[in-house]
């Protein structure tokens, strides 16, 4: 049915607990594909023992270059970008899939809704070794959202033809920030306008667990600040804040599939506003470069 992408750094509690939960809550068989940075808290020994494909690098590569390693491994027609920190609820797949049936062609960014630490406020718990499943089991449904325009970027499913096409995430946005918009972006270029979350495709998120605890770290790189968000303007000519609001018209209720923004006058403000960054950081800021040809 679906490849399950799931890159993993050193966070092998928070992995057992997503991997159990697509194993009790799936209604499909999936292929599960982790990509396991370094490794050495156990991770290895664990999916070994299990029987679980997974790419591999002895350092730590990010998200970009972990999650095309593993998709290399992709089975299935479909791709799901998860971490391993979230906890699938109930029937999440059947839910995805019968949305995949209803649109009725590969031409889509399909994304799910984050629970605690995400859309939706229910704390059953802040780690993995104090949640409270039964909690959440019996209480998910009654805590609602809506569909919604735009992405939480992940957890997300495209088809494999569009991820190869696009070349799935671009590599330059180390360790990772920065790099969801741009598969949106890249997915804007070839036509694609549905950019959808869905309510009931829920995950219960603890909340970026490895970027916080490599916070502070001398050696480590998790998270890139506002690396990210230079890269993609340099690389686009727009902020990713313009992205969201003027193309993906990110979090208002999803009624239809988006079209190319209006020229308004608020527009053409805020597009004046990103190329005034844009020059800026090319002729005068040096602290940033991307590499030319990166998809």
């Amino acid at each position: 049915m679906f490849s399950i992408l799931i890159p993993t750094f050193n966070n092998l509690e928070y992995l057992k607990l997503c991997i159990s939960s697509l194993e009790k809550n799936s209604k499909y068989s999936h292929q599960i594909v982790p990509h396991v940075n370094i490794g050495d808290d156990g991770t290895l020994e664990y999916l070994k023992k299990k029987n679980i494909e997974y790419s591999y690098t002895k350092y730590n590569s990010g998200i970009c270059e972990g999650i095309n390693k593993a998709s290399k491994l992709s089975k299935f027609d479909y791709i799901l970008y998860a971490h391993d920190d979230f906890y699938f609820c109930p029937n999440w797949d059947e839910i995805l899939f019968n949305e995949v049936k209803n649109i009725g062609h590969n031409n889509f960014y399909l994304s799910g809704t984050m629970m605690h630490a995400g859309q939706i406020s229910f704390n059953c718990g802040d780690n993995a070794s104090n949640f409270d499943e039964k909690k959440f089991l019996n209480n998910y449904k009654n805590f609602n959202y809506f569909d919604f325009q735009g992405s939480t970027w992940a957890p997300h499913l495209i088809h494999k033809d569009l991820w190869k096409k696009v070349g799935g995430l671009s590599e330059e946005y180390f360790p990772g920030t920065g790099s969801d918009p741009d598969l949106n972006m890249k997915l804007w270029r070839e036509g694609v306008r549905i950019f959808k979350g869905l309510n009931n495709f829920k995950v219960y998120h603890f909340g970026s667990i490895v970027t916080r605890k490599y916070k502070y770290h001398p050696s480590v790189t998790t998270e890139s600040g506002s690396k990210g968000g230079k890269i993609f303007l340099l690389k686009w000519g727009i902020s990713i804040k313009f992205f969201k609001k003027f193309y993906l018209q990110s979090n208002i209720k999803y009624e239809r599939e988006l079209t190319h923004p209006k020229y308004t006058i608020n527009f053409l403000l805020n597009y004046l506003v990103c190329k005034l960054s844009f020059f800026y950081l090319k002729f005068f800021y040096r602290k940033i470069s991307i590499r030319r040809g990166s998809t």
